[in-house]
């Protein structure tokens, strides 16, 4: 099921919102408090982090690597991590996590990171406007290196039918 301006849905953006079936990943990654000016730092130091420990325990990333920011005053509690071949056992600041199964509402950001909150905004207008409703927290993957043109950011956002009253 996808959704987007050629088809005159209410929803554009600069990809269309499909729904997609996920099956439960491993992953290893990284938690700290960031400030909005130390994302960057906090990014390639977690993955760094991560690609040593995943190396170290001969397992390799299983996809691209992903984020998950949960807003605070002063800045983000931010999980950087990678999608793991196989669980990792805890090794300094990297941990062993799931990202869930099920199923999810999932668009692609191209440009600027800066704008990516807004395709956040887009998913969960479209999951209420298509009979879903969030069943926890989002996150987003970053298919290119920070310095393409207009770098690519898929965003997924787990959902399920809303109950019938």
């Amino acid at each position: 099921m996808t959704t987007g301006d050629a088809d005159g849905d209410p929803f554009p953006m600069n990809a269309p919102v499909e729904l997609v079936n996920l099956q439960p990943q491993s992953t290893a990654v990284v938690r700290a408090h960031v400030a909005m000016d130390e994302i960057a730092d906090f990014l390639g130091s977690a993955f760094g982090e991560i690609m040593k420990v995943l190396d170290e325990q001969d397992l390799t990333p299983a996809g691209p690597p992903f984020g998950r920011w949960q807003p605070q005053a002063d800045g983000f509690d931010a999980e950087a991590g990678f999608p793991s071949t196989g669980p990792i056992s805890p090794a300094g600041r990297v941990q062993p996590q799931m990202l869930p199964g099920g199923l999810a509402a999932t668009a692609i950001h191209r440009g600027d990171y800066a704008g990516v909150g807004a395709t956040y905004g887009v998913l969960y207008a479209w999951i209420g406007g298509h009979g879903y409703v969030p069943t926890g927290q989002p996150w987003e993957c970053y298919l290119d290196e920070p310095d393409v043109p207009e770098p690519r950011t898929q965003v997924y956002l787990p959902c399920a039918e809303a109950p019938h009253p």
